[in-house]
Order: C-alpha cells, then structure tokens, then sequence
C-alpha cells in the first residue's frame, strides 16, 4: 500500500514536470530559439521515447536546425522498428524534400502509397501526413486508391474538401453530393460549404458547373435529395420561379407538407417577383390541407394584390376580403385579416370613417392583450393618416401599457414620437426618441437615433423650427402615400431653404419618392446633389448607395454602380453599407467571392 502510494504521488508530480517542460519546448521553438528547444525536446524523448508530442518537436526542431541526418536517424528508427505506421515513410519523404533531394523524396512518398495496395486502412493517416506538408495531389490519391481497393472506405468529405482546396470545383460538387447520398441529415452543412462557391448570379462558372451536375444525377437517380439541393440553388440565384417547380416535385413525392413552398413565397415577394408569389399561393390555396393555412394564403395574396394592381382594379381586391369574411365570418381569428382590410380601405382607397368602423367593431370582443395591442395600433395608425393625432396617441399609449417591455411597446413607443413629430411637437417627440434610443430592437433604436438627429440639426440655426416643420409635413404626406402632394412640399423646402442644413434631408427624401414614382432621373439628380454639395454630411455615405443601388438596378448602368460602390468603400469605411457595397463591387468588377 505504501508503494502505490509513492508510486501515484511520483506519477502527479511527473507529469506537470513533462507539460511544463513541453510548453517550453515550443515556445523556445516559437521564439525561434531552436537550440534551447532541443535540448529540452532530447531530455524528454529519451524519458518517453513513445511520446508522438515529443518526437514530432523533436524532428520539426532538427530542421528547423538543419540537422536533417539526426532527424533521418530517428525517421528510420521508427520506419523499422513500428509496426502498421506508414505515415512515416511521408515524413522521412519531407525530410529528404527540405534538403533538395526531390527523387528521394518522392521514392519514400510512393513507397507509402504502395503500403494502401496491401493495407487500404492505411489510406487516412497517410493522406493525413501528405496534408500536413500540403501535398494535396499525394493526399488526393492516398484517399482514392484506399476507396478503390476498399469499397466500402468512406473518404468522399476528406476528398470534397480537397478538390475545393485544388480548385476541381466539380469533383468538389460531386463528391460532397455522394457524402448526401450517404448521409442527408448533412445538408445544412454541406450548403454551407457549397455556399463559398454559388453566388446570385446564375451565369457564374460554379452555378453552372453545379447545376448541370445536379440535372445529370436527377436524370440517373430520381432521389428526392437532388430536387432539395436544386431548390436551394435556384433560390441563391433568386429564380424562384424554378425553385417552385422542384419543390412541388418535392411536395408530391414526400409528407414534408406545403411550408418550405409557403416561405418561397415571402421570399419571392421580397424580390419583386409578385406573379411567382400569386402562382405559389394560388397552388397553396389548392393543396391546403386545412383552413387555417388556405385562410393564411388568401390573406397574403390579398396584401400582394393591393401591392401591383392599379387603382381601378381595387374593386377586384374589395371582393376578395367579402368573400373571406363571408366563409369565415368575424371571430377574433380572423383579426388579422380584418386589419388588412381595414389598411386597404384607409391607405388605398380612402375610406377612413369605414376603415375604423371596421375595426371598432372588434373593440367590445374579448380580446388577448396582444390580439388588443394589434388592433389599437392598427386604429393609432388610420387615425394618424386621417390627421387625429391626439386620438392616435391616445392608442399609442394603450398599447405600451398592454404589453410592457415587449418589442411591440417600444414600437407605439416610436409612433408617439413620430405622430408628435408629424403635429410640430419636436420636444416631446425628442424625449420619446431619447428612450428608444437604447431599444433591444436595433431596427428601432436606429430609426430612433435618424430622427432625433434630424430634429437636433434642423433646430440649433432655426428657433422658428420653420423648415423641419415643412420637412415634418412632406413626411406625413409621405405616410399617407400621398407622394406626388409629399414631392411639391419638400420643392418648397428646396427652394425657401436653399443651403439650410435640412436641404440634404430634404434631397433624400425627395429622392425616395422619386424613385418610387419611377422618375429613376429625377432621383438621380437628387443624388448627385447631395454627393456634390453634402458629400461629408451624414447623408454622404445614404446618397453613395442608394445612387449605386439605382445604376445598378432600373438605370442599368453597372459601370457607374461600380465606380459610386467603390467610392464608399475609400470614403465611408465607417458606413453602414460598406459591406453591401463592397461585396457588390466586387460582383460587378467580375471578383470570385467567398
């Protein structure tokens, strides 16, 4: 008894002996010190000549020292003397490779890879030592010819990461598509992965390359894998259109139900490609197994109608809300529904007195508080537009009490801010803003932060606060999508308060409207108007981009995107759109990104 315990009491005091000792072998080693590393390395290796940590130093240490026959000597020793270690035969190899002697070196190099023909579990740790001194060819065979005298090795990520190191970007495809075949819960990752190489735009060599080596395997192998992944890149490529062809196929041979179509739709939407959404949604409203989810894609379709039909087609929309309420009734369910309604009357068709009856109605139900909250905002809102700004604040104020420190809160929060800031009361509107300034919600802490700036600026040389008055008023306008009406006041501003610090508030804003308008040159002027007169103002950088964003899209100008993309790259490094900017310069410049 008494021996085991000297024998346990020598053992915890020579092992932190041998750490400490070994972390300063490598920091002498990582100084450079390379003398004062072997000694110590030699000392340890000849107490524990099993110790891979200390012979790996040891060797690395020898070179680093030119000792290359030293480090021969113990190669070899263990080439002989080591069973089922061909690993180190690459090693002994990359000591002859430092000295110059190349056929040498590739004599051991081969010899390893004959050791996979007679022991293909060999293959890993060899290809493993080859990566290690970056012989990525070497690797790549150790890998195939142990998967080829071993059927059933599986090396096809080792192989895929290579090929992608290589730049064999098809083998890279192909063989991350058999590690899929093998193993589908990986595809989250192995997106990932092929997400370094796919871009947005579907003439990219990599997207092509890609896709045809999808369309083959589909041709061989109907396995629903492959119409996932050509989902996923139709949907990088922004072609929703196809996305949905292949996950109807998706939808028809599986039980994965209609959700990963429903969100195609959100996305397609945000794109602009409105007839695709309408299609997704008319094929949802079919196949819906329930009415909840019919319900849900008939309200969205809605919304998306009020988005590109014109005005004198509204009539078809107010159908579409009365047919629903005539299925579905009027139960507190339907009250997001409701709501929509109630904005379509007020905001496109200017049946405010309707539009608050409607939603009035839903006032005297039995309400969950944040069903309540949704509905007062929603009247805050159209009251707002219809000018009733004491009323609307009223609401405003309901709701931060319905639902104290949610983000819903600092949202009414805001829009007692903004409806202050829309009647001229800039004081009261400043210490709502103050508050929100630091919000968890980043998006409102920022809008909070925009417009407490603006009233700060356009307050300090004007006492009368004459002009943000007129600003105040062209936003609201603005609000009431009454633009054309919005674009005359702010002409007022540009004209009355010429080289006032609100003239390249106003130029942006008014650029806004013009764009949505369509008028693309007017809001290029605007544009440049600022980036001549205001270009070190805080509105420089907003200018920048936004011009870039208008040559890039509806003025087809990709040269000039390009230039005004890279001026804010050199000039605004500090800018909120740096990042966009210079990933869209580098798109346009033809730069592969990663």
């Amino acid at each position: 008894m008494r021996f085991l315990y000297f024998f346990l009491l020598l053992l915890c005091t020579q092992f932190p002996g041998f750490a400490q000792s070994e972390q300063l072998a490598k920091n002498y080693f990582d100084r450079g010190e390379f003398e004062k590393a072997e000694n110590i390395y030699e000392k340890l290796l000849d107490q524990e000549p099993n110790n891979s940590s200390f012979f790996y130093g040891l060797i690395a240490t020898y070179q680093q020292l030119e000792k290359y026959g030293e480090a021969e000597n113990l190669l070899k020793d263990k080439v002989n003397n080591t069973a089922n270690a061909p690993h180190y035969l690459v090693e002994l190899g990359h000591n002859f490779e430092l000295q110059g002697e190349d056929t040498r070196a590739s004599q051991f190099y081969n010899e390893a890879l004959r050791a996979i023909e007679s022991r293909p579990n060999y293959a890993f740790s060899i290809a493993r030592t080859f990566e290690k001194y970056s012989k990525l060819d070497r690797a790549v065979t150790a890998y195939e010819l142990g998967m080829r005298m071993n059927p059933d090795a599986e090396y096809n990520i080792q192989l895929a990461r290579l090929y992608g190191e290589q730049g064999e970007i098809e083998k890279m495809f192909s063989n991350y598509l058999d590690v899929l075949g093998n193993n589908p819960d990986l595809l989250p990752g192995v997106s990932r992965i092929y997400g370094q190489f796919i871009t947005d735009d579907p003439a990219n060599d990599a997207n092509l390359t890609f896709r045809k080596l999808l369309l083959k395997r589909l041709q061989e192998d109907q396995n629903i894998l492959f119409n996932n992944i050509l989902s996923w890149l139709y949907i990088q490529q922004k072609e929703y259109q196809k996305a949905f062809q292949q996950e109807k196929a998706i939808y028809r041979r599986s039980d994965q139900g209609l959700g990963p179509i429903l969100r195609l739709t959100i996305m397609a939407r945000e794109e602009d490609q409105q007839e695709t959404a309408l299609e997704i949604l008319d094929f949802i409203i079919e196949e819906a197994p329930n009415e909840d989810l019919k319900l849900q894609a008939h309200q969205l379709r809605l919304n998306i109608l009020q988005e590109t039909f014109p005005p004198e087609k509204f009539s078809e929309i107010e159908q579409g809300y009365n047919a629903l309420f005539d299925t579905y009734g009027n139960s507190t369910a339907l009250l997001s529904l409701y709501i929509d309604y109630a904005n379509f009357l007020a905001f496109k068709q200017n049946q405010i007195t309707k539009a608050r009856e409607v939603l009035q109605g839903f006032l005297d139900h039995d309400l969950k508080k944040f069903e309540e909250a949704a509905l007062k905002m929603a009247l805050a809102d159209i009251l707002v537009l219809d000018e009733k700004f004491n009323q609307a604040l009223i609401y405003y104020s309901q709701v931060q009490n319905l639902v104290e420190n949610d983000v819903i809160a600092q949202l009414a929060r805001f829009k007692v801010a903004k409806t202050s800031y829309y009647k001229g009361d800039f004081e009261w509107a400043t210490i709502q803003l103050d508050v929100l300034k630091s919000a968890t919600s980043q998006l409102i802490a920022n809008d909070a932060m925009e417009l407490s700036l603006l009233i700060s600026e356009n307050s300090l040389e004007d006492s009368t606060q004459a002009a943000l008055k007129k600003y105040a008023r062209a936003d609201l306008l603005a609000f009431q999508e009454r633009d054309n009406r919005a674009i005359e006041v702010l002409d007022t501003i540009l004209s009355e308060h010429k080289g006032e610090k609100i003239e390249d508030d106003a130029l942006l804003k008014q650029a806004g409207l013009y764009e949505e308008a369509g008028k693309f040159k007017k809001a290029e002027e605007n544009y440049l108007a600022i980036i001549e007169h205001y270009q070190n103002g805080v509105l420089g950088d907003n200018a920048h981009y936004y011009l870039a964003e208008l040559y890039a899209g509806e003025l087809n100008q990709p040269l000039k995107a390009q230039e005004f993309y890279e001026k804010i790259i050199f000039n605004y490094a500090d800018s909120i759109y740096f990042i966009d900017a210079r990933k869209k310069f580098r798109q346009l410049r033809g730069d592969e990104i990663e």
